[in-house]
């Protein structure tokens, strides 16, 4: 009798491990070690078109298949993304007549430009046109164009959108950031119209960030999906924009109070653009990295959940001398290496316990370029974006510590928020608290992509993109504020490295989070819909 009772009861503490496991669980130490790894030198800052980025690719795939990711319908992990790289040559210029004066900006202090329009040589005269917030949204009455053909001029506005009123408090989402504020918004605007151009003026509030962001964006190669674009696009620094205006005869500030009205017009400055863009153009393949945990339901299986991190930081400095042994890489580690590596962490436990619908881990490339990477998914999914129930991105993670809150800001435009509540419920947790975007979060991460074709969305934690550090942390309350707001002086610096000091248990959190969430969403009755009225949920790609 003793036989059968051993077997019996190895049977029961079989059963109760594999319970045990049917949960899974997000540990430090594989995370720790992607993290470190993807940020070293070695990967070279992970940049579109380089070698590091070829490197981290390989390496991604690598990993899928050794944790045991079915690949995609091709036999593969990888989808191609077409892009067209661009850097801007020595003896490129810009130059403003103006009021009997010429005006030449100082390239990378006063002015950043480039082309997008797939040639190497350009040369452009046109007229300048200030075009207010260069914003049409017919949902908010508002037209920035008033019908004036923008055919051939160079288009100057003002980043971010009208601002609030006392009689309006809620025009364009009130304090809050709306995808007519964003730079990518006015540049695909300013293509729309058949414009020669666009210069958008540089404010740290109105942009969010310092002028060394878009100088550093525009001394690199840059990417976009082949296809048409501005023959010159770029950034003017405020002060130039101003002595520009002045010289012309206009008050800069002046203009500003006229486009917070409905009824502003564009306004031809009466200056003469001449510019001559030379430029290195390469057509160039990169990937998207994809695998697929295939869901067990019979039917729901044929419905996935998407969970996304963009692998690509910006690389190297080009050019640079032997005997230079200043830092020329950006290693990228909170921007992105951490969801990067997270979503590895996940996908190997996604694994060992499937979900009722299919799970799709997704690396988007060229992120830092546009969100190209989850643009082209999009146009080509792997899985048919009407039966894809949601999509939740990790992006630039908590590095500081466990919180006794999570964000999910973007999460209350669909049923997302409900089901992230009752998540956090769980896992003894709070949201967030709503706080204005100021800084158009919502728009600057992959999961934009998937809202704009229609698919519930948002970027799960935010820790860092709230930039403010109001998330409660659960020691050192007012030093780990501090820390994340700091982190703000590495944004798109060199000096985003890995630390080994860093405490992982907040970004383990916001892991262990996002992994539970998409299981509630995979096994949920139904999927995920848009909140009645917003404005996502009837754009489809």
């Amino acid at each position: 009798m003793r036989l059968p009772m051993f077997a019996l009861a190895a049977g029961i503490a079989l059963q109760a491990t594999a319970h045990a496991q049917a949960q899974p669980v997000v540990a430090e130490a594989p995370l720790r070690a992607h993290l470190s790894f993807l940020a070293d030198d070695l990967f070279e800052g992970r940049g579109t078109g380089q070698r590091g980025g070829d490197l981290t690719v390989r390496y991604l795939e690598t990993q899928a298949a050794i944790i045991g990711l079915k690949p995609l319908a091709g036999g593969g992990y990888r989808q191609s993304v077409k892009i067209e790289g661009t850097k801007l040559l020595p003896g490129s210029l810009v130059r403003f007549d103006a009021g009997g004066k010429t005006i030449a900006p100082k390239t990378g202090t006063e002015i950043v430009f480039g082309t997008m329009s797939g040639k190497q040589d350009v040369t452009v005269d046109a007229p300048l046109v200030f075009v207010g917030y260069g914003a049409s949204a017919p949902e908010e009455n508002w037209d920035d164009y008033k019908g004036v053909d923008m055919q051939g001029k160079i288009l100057v506005m003002m980043v971010n959108d009208p601002q609030p009123t006392a009689d309006e408090p809620n025009r364009f989402a009130g304090k809050a950031y709306t995808y007519y504020g964003r730079w990518l918004y006015k540049f695909e605007e300013a293509v729309r119209r058949g414009a020669a151009g666009a210069l958008l003026i540089h404010t740290t509030p109105s942009a969010s960030y310092p002028w060394s962001v878009p100088a550093n964006g525009f001394s690199h190669e840059r990417f976009h999906l082949a296809g048409k674009g501005n023959p010159v696009e770029g950034w003017l620094q405020e002060d130039t924009a101003r002595a520009l205006f002045a010289a012309a005869g206009f008050d800069l500030d002046a203009l500003r109070a006229k486009a917070e009205r409905r009824d502003f017009t564009p306004v031809d400055l009466n200056i003469k653009v001449h510019a001559e863009v030379r430029s290195a153009v390469r057509q160039i393949e990169q990937f998207n990295v994809a695998g697929i945990v295939p869901g067990t339901d019979a039917k729901l299986k044929e419905q996935a959940v998407i969970y996304s991190a963009h692998w690509d930081h910006m690389g190297m400095d080009e050019g640079v001398r032997r005997d230079d042994k200043s830092d020329h890489t950006y290693n990228g580690a909170i921007d992105n290496a951490s969801g990067t590596a997270a979503l590895l962490v996940m996908a190997a436990e996604a694994v060992k316990q499937p979900a009722k619908r299919t799970q799709i881990f997704l690396w988007p490339a060229a992120e830092e370029q546009g969100l190209l990477g989850s643009a082209a998914y999009v146009q080509n999914p792997a899985w048919p974006l009407d039966k894809t129930t949601a999509d939740l991105n990790l992006d630039s993670m908590n590095f500081v510590g466990k919180t006794s809150d999570i964000g999910v800001a973007g999460a209350e435009r669909s049923s997302l928020y409900e089901a992230a509540g009752a998540v956090a419920k769980k896992m003894g947790l709070t949201l967030a608290p709503a706080i204005p975007d100021l800084s158009g979060a919502f728009f600057r991460a992959d999961h934009f992509n998937f809202a704009k074709a229609g698919v519930p969305a948002f970027n799960v934690g935010s820790a860092v993109f709230s930039g403010d550090g109001h998330f409660t942390f659960v020691k050192d309350l007012e030093p780990s504020r501090a820390k994340l707001v700091a982190f703000k002086k590495d944004y798109h610096q060199v000096t985003d490295e890995y630390r080994p000091e860093w405490d992982l248990s907040g970004m383990v959190q916001q892991a262990q989070f996002t992994l539970n969430l998409g299981y509630a969403v995979a096994n949920a009755p139904a999927m995920q819909r848009w909140k009645a009225g917003d404005a996502f949920g009837k754009v489809k790609r």
